[in-house]
């Protein structure tokens, strides 16, 4: 059965991998699964059809025959359980590796959207009063990760859905300088953009925006 994402038509991001589709992207690639993509308009994302999908009317969704999902941490982790490569066999190790997906999803990712949410969408003066809060938020939960990581290559021994939940949540510091901050954790989040899959999947959602109209 083909599997089907749907994706922005035209992301905010400029196509630069973080659009939460990208999670969904890589993990494909790296188990080598193949998958087509439906592109939606912010409009089409709030329309009944889509809504069936995802109640939230957000992207990615995942179709694969009578299945259908949202949220890209359930998809990621649905993705990992039914092909190898991103969890491990062992019980504990495997375990462990779904902890971290959790620890970037409800732990580091939420005061780093937070601050983004700042940036957009508050008042210019409230935003520069939030900011050194959110900011102390984010470096005492990247100065928590970092001691964790250490000198390790990966969270746990062997690449993860962890780390790759872990990485497209630490990109999105990117152009802060916070992340800089941090050496280990700067170097973390390279060796996950270096790693094949990775580009492939940062190639075909790049290629998404520059394909699209700019009217």
């Amino acid at each position: 059965m083909t599997i089907t994402i749907t994706a922005f038509e035209r992301s905010p991001d400029g196509g630069q991998g973080m659009a939460r589709d990208m999670r969904v992207r890589w993990a494909l690639e790296e188990v080598g699964q193949p998958y087509g993509v439906r592109l939606l308009s912010f409009k089409a994302m709030k329309e009944p059809a889509h809504l069936a999908l995802h109640p939230f009317g957000q992207i990615p969704t995942y179709q694969e025959g009578d299945l259908a999902l949202f949220e890209s941490g359930a998809i990621v982790f649905h993705i990992a359980e039914r092909h190898a490569g991103l969890l491990p066999d062992d019980a504990n190790v495997r375990a462990r590796a779904i902890t971290w997906m959790f620890a970037a999803l409800n732990t580091v990712e939420p005061p780093i959207v937070d601050r983004e949410v700042a940036e957009y969408l508050e008042d210019e003066t409230w935003y520069e009063q939030r900011l050194p809060f959110i900011d102390e938020r984010i470096r005492k939960r990247l100065g928590e990760l970092s001691g964790r990581l250490g000198n390790a290559d990966w969270l746990d021994g062997a690449f993860s859905a962890g780390d790759l939940l872990m990485v497209t949540v630490l990109r999105r510091l990117e152009g802060s300088g916070i992340l800089e901050e941090y050496p280990n954790l700067s170097a973390y989040v390279a060796r996950g953009k270096a790693r094949p899959a990775y580009k492939r999947a940062f190639v075909a959602q790049l290629a998404v925006f520059t394909a699209a109209p700019t009217g």
